[in-house]
C-alpha cells in the first residue's frame, strides 16, 4: 500500500514565504497610503530618504505639470508626483506583470491622470515626442542607458523649454548631459547619485 505523504510535513519543509514590500507614500494628497510591491528581480525602488528630498526640491513645481515617468519600477516617482498635483503622468515601464502592478494601484488610489505603458524606454523615447514639464529617469545601473536615454529626451522633443529632469545612477558614473540642462540639486545615498536638472532653452 502506498502511504501518502503528510501534508503538514511537506509544509514545514517550505521556506517561509517573503512578505510582500510596501511602497508609502510621502505626500500630497495619497499622503500615507501604502501601496503593494511586486517581488521581481531588479525591481529598485527610489529610497524614502531619496524621495523625501527630490520633492522637496521640486515644492510646488509638479502642480499642473506632465510629467513622465520612465523605467517606472514600481511607480513610486510617478505616483508621488499624481499625489502633489501633477496633470498627468506616463509611466513607461519595460518588465509587463510590473506595468500591470502599477495600473492596479493606480486604480486602487482612483487616480485616473496616470497612463501606464508597457514597453522599452528607448524605444518608447523613439516614437513622436509630446513634450513633459517634469521627466524622472531613473535606468538600471550599469547598463549605459543613462547618456542615452538623456539624449533622447532631448533630441527628440520629449522636454518642455524649461523642463525639469530627476536622474538617478550609481555613483560613480561619470557622465555628460546636455549643454543646457543645468544642475539644480545633488545628493548621495549609499551607491546612489540623485541630481536634479533645470533645462534652459536655447
Amino acid at each position: 500500500m502506498t502511504r501518502q505523504r503528510s501534508s503538514r510535513s511537506s509544509t514545514s519543509r517550505r521556506p517561509a514565504a517573503k512578505p510582500p514590500g510596501k511602497l508609502r507614500i510621502i505626500g500630497g494628497d495619497y499622503r500615507r497610503r501604502q501601496l503593494p510591491v511586486l517581488d521581481r528581480p531588479g525591481l529598485r525602488p527610489t529610497p524614502d530618504r531619496v524621495r523625501e528630498t527630490l520633492f522637496n526640491w521640486l515644492g510646488q513645481a509638479l502642480y499642473g505639470k506632465a510629467v513622465l515617468d520612465l523605467f517606472a519600477g514600481t511607480g513610486a516617482l510617478g505616483i508621488e508626483a499624481l499625489s502633489r498635483g501633477a496633470a498627468q503622468v506616463t509611466f513607461v515601464e519595460r518588465d509587463r506583470q510590473v506595468a500591470e502592478h502599477i495600473s492596479r494601484n493606480l486604480e486602487t488610489l482612483n487616480a485616473d491622470k496616470g497612463q501606464v505603458t508597457a514597453a522599452d524606454a528607448e524605444r518608447f523615447l523613439a516614437q513622436p515626442a509630446a513634450p513633459y514639464d517634469v521627466v524622472f529617469l531613473d535606468p538600471p545601473f550599469h547598463q549605459g542607458l543613462a547618456a542615452e536615454c538623456c539624449r533622447a529626451l532631448e533630441t527628440g522633443g520629449w522636454l518642455a523649454a524649461d523642463a525639469m529632469i530627476y536622474l538617478e545612477t550609481e555613483r560613480d558614473l561619470a557622465l555628460e548631459v546636455p549643454a543646457h540642462w543645468a544642475l539644480h540639486r545633488e545628493t548621495h545615498a549609499g551607491e546612489t547619485t540623485a541630481r536634479l536638472y533645470q533645462r534652459h532653452a536655447r
